[in-house]
């Protein structure tokens, strides 16, 4: 299935093919403060509709996430990594796609701060 979604003002807008199975709630300090719901797809599964350079880019730690967010309206839509074999992966913050009741998405809570 192929889904649109944006940050809050449309500056940073894409599009991301594929299922939602289970969106992961995570308790580590950056997304116990953004409230994100992350769905974790290929990297090459997500189309930037707008140009790359209309996120912002913050990182932390151990440096291997790229959380991106809108410098603009400051909402997270989207981030990039590796998984554990090196595959580019992108997490899609699930509350910024379009006609998704939150309500049907089974959430996994990880303990993010503990790792």
């Amino acid at each position: 299935m192929k889904y649109t979604g944006s940050c809050h003002c449309g500056k940073v807008a894409f599009e991301v093919d594929g299922e939602i199975g289970t969106a992961l709630a995570c308790n580590c300090s950056i997304c116990q403060r953004k409230g994100s719901l992350l769905w974790f797809v290929p990297r090459d599964e997500l189309k930037l509709k707008t140009p790359e350079d209309a996120a912002s880019t913050y990182t932390f730690n151990k440096h291997v996430i790229q959380h991106r967010f809108c410098p603009r309206c400051g909402i997270h839509p989207y981030g990039e990594g590796v998984d554990p074999k090196g595959n580019a992966m992108a997490a899609i913050n699930v509350r910024c796609l379009e006609g998704i009741d939150l309500e049907t998405v089974k959430v996994h809570h990880y303990d993010g701060r503990s790792k």
